[in-house]
């Protein structure tokens, strides 16, 4: 089998930790890995698969003779390296939003839409982790009628916002235990024991640029231009595995035993819907594993042909690091 040379810049945080575990999980056939992150970190050492491997500098000539760059830095840091990249001949598989919009990078989940991923000039993108998780669990549905239009509130884990957000909210849970007050520097506001209903700046009419993702996203992967989507994105004191609430509403009612048996069979995806049992999906039983979790599949009383599910799925997997090993296994699938 022929084997890659594979960078990951932005080894040092917490997706790119994740897609060095994954690699390894799905035994990706790596010749050589090259883990990329800022000066001040350079010259330490991560373990892989039972050896340290010095990081580097990123650096354009750090990408020279790579095959594959898996992305997980911030939009600044994509899109300066992106040209470089592009032109040592290596596939850039970005996990930031850059160039998620770009009519010439494709965007891609694998279970929904492989096929966009031929299309590529050197990037590919990875979606927005709510969205992935969220057209995961109806892509099935919708190859049955077309979606015309989605209500989703999403309930996000503070791991959403990166390695300090589960560290912000135990600290605050001890300082409140301890009587002490609290001090937000990742979050806006307290999120221990609190609820906030913004992530992401305002971007149109009121919705912020988190919610805007799951319409111009889940357009781009699932084929529907037309796609309607009001989406309000809440960030939860729960540590990882972000949660959805989703109204569909299609050309011609599906009920809800068909619902079932679709998403039963759906790549990427487990049922688990069993309301008098109290099965349904929940943040700690679908963490640190890869599929979606789908349940709480019942009628829209609102409109005969809705459907009304919940889906739960690891954002820091599925809905990054995973995902993006999944689209470097296309890329090797079609050599």
């Amino acid at each position: 089998m022929k084997e890659y040379k594979v960078a990951i810049l932005g080894a040092t945080g917490a997706v790119g930790r994740e897609m060095m575990k994954i690699l390894a999980e799905r035994k990706f056939p790596v010749k050589e890995l090259h883990l990329l992150a800022s000066a001040r970190s350079a010259g330490r050492f991560l373990e892989w698969q039972g050896k340290p491997i010095e990081i580097e500098e990123a650096c354009e000539a750090a990408f020279e003779g790579m095959d594959i760059v898996l992305g997980a830095a911030e939009n600044d840091i994509a899109k300066k390296f992106a040209p470089a990249i592009v032109k040592a001949g290596a596939v850039f598989v970005d996990n930031s939003s850059a160039f998620r919009m770009e009519p010439n990078v494709p965007l891609i989940v694998p279970e929904i839409n492989p096929g966009d991923a031929k299309n590529h000039h050197g990037i590919i993108s990875n979606p927005n982790c709510s969205t992935i998780i969220t057209v995961t669990a109806v892509n099935a549905l919708n190859a049955i009628s077309p979606i015309r239009s989605m209500i989703a509130s999403t309930y996000q884990a503070v791991s959403g916002a990166g390695a300090g957000g589960p560290l912000e909210l135990a600290e605050e849970i001890e300082a409140l235990r301890e009587g002490k007050p609290v001090q937000p520097k990742v979050f806006s506001h307290q999120i221990a024991y609190n609820l906030i209903p913004q992530i992401g700046g305002e971007q149109f009419e009121g919705y912020t640029s988190e919610e805007m993702k799951m319409q111009n996203e889940g357009r781009k992967i699932m084929h529907l231009p037309e796609l309607k989507v009001s989406c309000t994105c809440v960030r939860v004191p729960v540590v990882r595995s972000h949660s959805i609430s989703v109204q569909l509403h299609f050309d011609r009612p599906i009920s809800v035993a068909e619902a079932r048996e679709v998403i039963a069979n759906a790549p990427g995806c487990r049922l688990v819907d069993d309301l008098a049992k109290k099965e349904y999906p929940m943040p700690l039983e679908t963490s640190d594993q890869d599929l979606v979790f789908v349940g709480r599949i019942r009628p829209d009383l609102t409109d005969e042909n809705g459907l009304c599910l919940w889906c739960c799925g690891d954002q820091v997997r599925k809905g990054a690091a995973t995902n993006a090993v999944q689209i470097a296994e296309l890329l090797i699938e079609k050599e």
